[in-house]
């Protein structure tokens, strides 16, 4: 039985992660199949993810890839993990946002990241250097005068349909960016749970410099990290090879690579620092049957104080994946939705 606190929310973000072989096109409707099953095993929300020039990530237009998403789910809260707000201009952000929301009302949620471009060469095509993460606070706040008609920096100059609508901004931020949020009084969502030290810093921070605003009148919390359930401790272990080597790979070849089957990683020949990265890769996160995973989630609960945990898993094997939330579902005892659930979806199906 899960012990985890009645009222518990627990939701799913998925990066589209592409395959080996595979195009992206077949990964982006696997996000909108995984939606549909998530609304159906009673998740909270389902939030998709901003990368670019990745080939193992083809989710790169988060605010698109969101309609899709709520188009073809009814009930589940939809939104981004995040836009990257010094990626783009705060009134083209609103806009999109307020059309999600005039097309989906009560369903979106407005997660808000400041990470740049994975290399410099996307960060010059992106028309953005690194410098402009540290504009986050104030982009944050025109963004925000959009929606509440009250931004000063255009005066006369008012966005079409944002204005007026609430959409829950949530900034997505460790160290500095948590104390960003505090200031402005967002909730906040913080991760990773392999690093607790850290994730519990950040939290601390965040409540202790919390202002009540218009969005929030007290802090509220989501942490996220990975979570992969299995029949047993060593095929949950097993899933998570994957991802673990696309990050090895990543830091020691400057790419993020397709995610390859777990058998073709355990054989490849690895330098000593591409090995010790993908076996720091694989320890920390949560991992295990159902009942594991969930009495882990209960302890991160209970020793950071969320609100609600993120959880995301990337792994070859899409029937595996499927399983993996699941089996969380149930083993956290969330409540399932009436409706379709992705077994029913055609794989050539987004609508």
């Amino acid at each position: 039985m899960s012990t985890l606190p009645p009222g518990f929310r627990l939701s799913v973000l998925d990066r589209s992660r592409t395959r080996e072989g595979e195009s992206p096109s077949r990964a982006l409707r696997d996000t909108v199949r995984l939606a549909r099953e998530a609304e159906a095993l009673g998740y909270h929300r389902f939030w998709v993810s901003e990368h670019h020039g990745v080939p193992g990530v083809a989710g790169s237009a988060p605010t698109v890839l969101a309609a899709a998403v709520a188009a073809a789910t009814s009930a589940i809260r939809v939104g981004t993990g995040g836009v990257m707000l010094p990626n783009h201009r705060p009134m083209v952000v609103a806009e999109q946002f307020g059309v999600l929301a005039s097309l989906f009302p009560d369903r979106i949620d407005m997660g808000l990241g400041r990470s740049l471009g994975f290399t410099d060469g996307v960060r010059r095509a992106l028309g953005h250097e690194k410098d402009e993460a540290e504009s986050f606070p104030e982009r944050i706040e025109e963004l925000l005068g959009w929606f509440t008609g009250t931004q000063t920096a255009h005066p006369g100059v008012h966005a079409r349909p944002a204005e007026g609508l609430r959409v829950p901004p949530f900034v997505l931020a460790t160290g500095e960016g948590a104390r960003i949020a505090a200031e402005a009084g967002l909730p906040l969502v913080v991760g990773d749970l392999r690093h607790r030290a850290r994730l519990l810093a950040a939290v601390d921070a965040y409540r202790s410099a919390f202002r009540p605003s218009a969005w929030a009148s007290e802090p509220y919390v989501v942490v996220s990290g990975t979570a992969a359930v299995a029949p047993t401790e060593e095929e949950a272990r097993r899933l998570l090879v994957p991802e673990a080597w696309g990050m090895a790979h990543s830091r020691t070849r400057g790419d993020f690579p397709p995610l390859a089957p777990p058998e073709r990683i355990e054989g490849l020949p690895m330098t000593d620092r591409q090995r010790g990265l993908y076996e720091e890769g694989l320890t920390g996160h949560l991992y295990g049957t159902g009942e594991q995973v969930a009495a882990g989630l209960a302890d991160a609960v209970r020793e950071t104080g969320a609100d609600e945990v993120l959880v995301t898993t990337s792994t070859y094997d899409r029937e595996a994946l499927l399983a993996s939330y699941r089996g969380l579902a149930r083993a956290a005892g969330l409540a399932p939705r009436t409706g379709r659930g992705a077994d029913t979806v055609p794989e050539t199906d987004i609508g």
